[in-house]
């Protein structure tokens, strides 16, 4: 792996030298975009709108429009001096429980690694957050924007969790919601049953991307110039009416299994 930002955590009054490396990787297939008539590669070009012509991207500068039609050109340089302190810093900020944190706000781990000489003050860290089963909150600059996050041991590694902003998560007042008495008694009771009968640990060895297997599958029956066959269905809503039917079938089916 390899690091994308090196700067510190800031825990209280220490400072733990750290690099920060994507802990998530994307396994997935790579499309071209083509000329349908002749099935050339198409290309994206970065074109002045002024000239007409593509410009190289060592000639691309970043500028912000402060009144219409006006710029001010921004280098790397400015963006440090917003503020040096954040930009090389992941300051904690607090302290909580995990569980108080809804899911809604994660978005992205991070490993962090001790720098060099800092691997007593990072264990001592990561330490105090296993015995205090808390997890610091946490302000950081990444990528010339700012973020929050979570701090947390993972056996002897330091995630970093970035948050969303409050402001970032959309609320869900304009969808049409049942209310919770559209849901009756015996069906809940059932969907229980159903929930208790499926429960287990979670194994995230047991999970991959199936679909992209299939995926690829089609393309090879293309490849060989066959027709790709069709596999599945798709599902079909249930019936009110017959909700409780399916409920009870489900539940069946899987003590069954289970026997």
């Amino acid at each position: 792996m390899r690091a994308i930002w090196s700067g510190a955590i800031s825990f209280g009054l220490v400072n733990i030298p750290v690099q920060l490396y994507t802990a998530t990787g994307r396994m997935r297939l790579d499309f071209n975009y083509l000329h349908r008539e002749d099935l050339s590669p198409i290309r994206y070009a970065r074109v002045c709108r002024a000239e007409g012509l593509e410009i190289p991207f060592e000639d691309i500068v970043r500028g912000y429009e402060y009144q219409k039609g006006e710029y001010v050109v921004l280098d790397d340089e400015d963006f440090r001096r917003a503020d040096v302190a954040k930009t090389f810093t992941i300051d904690i900020v607090s302290f909580t429980d995990e569980d108080g944190i809804e899911s809604i706000y994660f978005e992205k781990p991070y490993y962090l690694e001790p720098d060099r000489g800092a691997a007593k003050p990072y264990a001592l860290l990561r330490e105090a957050l296993r015995r205090s089963k808390k997890v610091g909150v946490a302000k950081f600059v990444l990528r010339n924007r700012e973020h929050i996050g979570i701090i947390k041991p993972d056996e002897n590694v330091i995630v970093l969790n970035q948050l969303r902003f409050m402001d970032e998560i959309r609320a869900p007042a304009d969808l049409a919601l049942p209310a919770p008495e559209e849901a009756e008694k015996r069906e809940v009771e059932l969907a229980l049953s159903l929930i208790d009968k499926l429960s287990e640990p979670f194994k995230p060895e047991a999970y991959k991307d199936t679909y992209t297997e299939e995926l690829m599958r089609v393309i090879e029956e293309k490849v060989q110039g066959k027709v790709p066959t069709l596999k599945g269905k798709e599902p079909e809503p249930t019936e009110v009416k017959d909700l409780m039917a399916r409920l009870k079938a489900s539940l069946e089916r899987e003590e069954r299994k289970a026997a």
